[in-house]
C-alpha cells in the first residue's frame, strides 16, 4: 500500500471512529456546530449583550466570534488528538512497519475535515439569518483552513514526538492552548488592545487567521499581502521543524512506548 493510500485509509478510520455508534452518523459534524452557534447567539446577544468590536458593527459580535473561534477549534482539537496518537497506537507501531507520520497526518486531516464541514454549515446559517457573509470569499476561506491545517500539522508532529518522552505534555496542553487562545484575537479585535501591544500579535502564529477569515467572509479590515505571505512561510517553517524533530526522535519511539 502506497503512503498516500495508507494516509487516506487512516483518515477514513479516524473519521468513522468518531461517529461509530452515533445515531446521526456523520450528520453530527454539521449539527453540532449549528447547536453551538445557537448557544453562543443566545449567550452573547441576550445574556452578556456583548457589543460589537470596532469595525464589526455591520454584522455584530457573534459572527465576529465565529470567524475566530471555529478555526481555533479545528486547530486546538487537532493538536489535542494528535499529541497522544503515537502513544495511543503503541501496539500497532510495535506490530506493523508503517511511517509514523501517517498517524499524525490522519488525525490532523480528519479533524480539519470534520471542522471544515461544520464551519461551512455555520457560514450558510449566518447568511440565512441575515448576516452579510460574502460567499465569494468562501474559496479563500477554505484555502486559509488548508494553510491552518499545515500549521497545525507542524505543531502536531512536534508535540506527538515530544509526548513519547515527556508524558506531562498531554496533561499541560489544554492549559497551554487556553492561554494561546486568549493571546489570539478570537474574542477581541486587534484594535481593542492598547496600541503598544498590538504588534505583539504578529509573533503569534495563529493571530493571522481570525483576521483573515473576518476579512474575506465579513468584509472586515483587509489583511495585507505581506501578512499573508508571512503567515504561509511561518506555517511551512513550523511544518518543516515539526517533521525534522519527529524524524530525529522517531527511531527511539519504541524504546519509550
Amino acid at each position: 500500500m502506497s503512503a498516500l493510500n495508507l494516509a487516506l485509509h487512516f483518515v477514513r478510520r479516524e473519521v468513522s471512529n468518531r461517529y461509530l455508534g452515533s445515531f446521526s452518523g456523520g450528520l453530527w459534524a454539521l449539527l453540532q456546530p449549528l447547536i453551538q452557534l445557537a448557544v453562543y447567539s443566545v449567550v452573547f446577544m441576550y445574556v452578556f449583550r456583548a457589543p460589537a468590536p470596532d469595525g464589526a458593527g455591520a454584522y455584530g459580535y457573534v459572527p465576529f466570534l465565529v470567524m475566530g473561534l471555529w478555526p481555533w477549534n479545528a486547530f486546538a482539537e487537532s493538536l489535542g488528538r494528535a499529541t497522544t496518537v503515537i502513544q495511543d497506537n503503541a501496539a500497532l507501531i510495535g506490530k506493523v512497519a508503517l511511517p509514523r507520520e501517517v498517524l499524525v497526518f490522519a488525525t490532523v486531516a480528519a479533524t480539519f475535515l470534520v471542522q471544515t464541514i461544520g464551519f461551512c454549515g455555520i457560514v450558510v446559517a449566518l447568511r440565512l439569518f441575515g448576516v452579510p457573509v460574502d460567499f465569494l470569499g468562501l474559496p479563500l476561506a477554505l484555502a486559509g483552513f488548508a494553510q491552518l491545517a499545515v500549521l497545525a500539522l507542524g505543531f502536531a508532529m512536534l508535540f506527538a514526538a515530544l509526548q513519547v518522552f515527556v508524558r506531562d505534555l498531554a496533561a499541560a496542553l489544554p492549559q497551554l492552548l487556553m492561554l494561546w487562545m486568549f493571546a489570539s484575537p478570537v474574542f477581541y479585535a486587534r484594535a481593542s488592545l492598547p496600541a503598544r501591544y498590538r504588534s505583539w500579535l504578529d509573533w503569534n502564529p495563529y493571530a493571522h487567521y481570525p483576521e483573515f477569515f473576518r476579512a474575506v467572509l465579513l468584509g472586515g479590515e483587509q489583511v495585507g499581502p505581506q501578512a499573508q505571505v508571512a503567515s504561509l512561510l511561518v506555517a511551512l517553517l513550523v511544518l518543516a521543524a515539526g517533521v525534522f524533530v519527529f524524524r530525529r526522535l522517531g527511531p527511539h519511539f519504541e524504546d519509550f512506548l
